[in-house]
């Protein structure tokens, strides 16, 4: 899920290369995109510069042109569950959580650098850059012992950290999934098990707990969009049943 001036793309299940395109006011469905070879689909994040889509398959990135073009792939050269965020100079950054890397592409797939967290960002989920160049990693599957959402300094190491154990209330997170940051780098978080989506100010610490229609969210918290334009999260929620995902939408919040 993602958007990009009046349009709101949504994947649907891993299985799809289809994207669905949408109209961001009045939410209709407008079209659609085919991604031809695009399988087990993670990820996707449209960049306004390149006027593309970026889709992060098993071991592929797959650049979706917008405009008159042709789609494009290159390898990420880790097979992983790869989350995607843009840089603040437009490149793409992976998040290769089984490797534990953090890979930055130019828009035609030219590797700049790979980062590895330190030892104990264990399964970094996904990363963002905020203004100063500084990253936000989130990490912390369900068997690791610290689920958390780092500040990574120019040095590689952590600087600052909201979390610990996993667990709930105002300093624990349960899978914090995926993050998204605003013009003034607060950051949003999808603490993926306990329901919640939270907002942490620029030096990690709680701010409050993001509330839909006054209420806790029903579905799991998996990925979020933030259109700081129109000030609108996209929060991409998934039923969990029986092990596995069985439906999902995507909350709109005002925020």
């Amino acid at each position: 899920m993602t958007s990009l001036d009046k349009q709101l793309y949504v994947l649907r299940g891993k299985p799809s290369g289809q994207i669905e395109v949408y109209d961001i006011d009045s939410y209709r469905l407008q079209r659609y995109l085919n991604v031809p070879g695009c399988h087990d689909v993670y990820d996707m994040v449209a960049c306004g510069h390149n006027r593309c889509i970026y889709v992060s398959a098993t071991s592929h990135i797959h650049r979706v042109p917008l405009d008159a073009g042709v789609i494009t792939k290159w390898p990420v050269n880790d097979e992983s569950s790869n989350f995607l965020s843009l840089t603040v100079t437009h490149n793409v950054l992976v998040t290769c959580r089984e490797v534990r890397k953090i890979k930055e592409f130019t828009t035609d797939g030219q590797l700049l650098r790979e980062i590895v967290p330190p030892q104990d960002v264990c399964s970094p989920l996904h990363t963002v850059q905020l203004s100063n160049g500084e990253l936000i990693v989130c990490h912390g599957d369900r068997d690791d012992p610290l689920h958390r959402v780092c500040l990574i300094g120019s040095d590689g190491q952590v600087v600052k950290s909201y979390g610990g154990p996993p667990g709930s209330g105002h300093q624990r997170m349960k899978v914090p999934a995926h993050v998204v940051v605003d013009r003034n780098d607060f950051v949003f978080v999808a603490d993926l098990n306990n329901l919640r989506v939270l907002l942490l100010s620029p030096t990690l610490t709680y701010v409050r707990e993001v509330r839909i229609h006054d209420k806790q969210l029903e579905w799991h918290p998996y990925k979020l969009s933030l259109d700081v334009q129109r000030r609108r999260l996209y929060v991409a929620v998934n039923e969990w049943k029986d092990g596995k995902f069985t439906a999902g939408r995507v909350v709109v919040v005002n925020v």
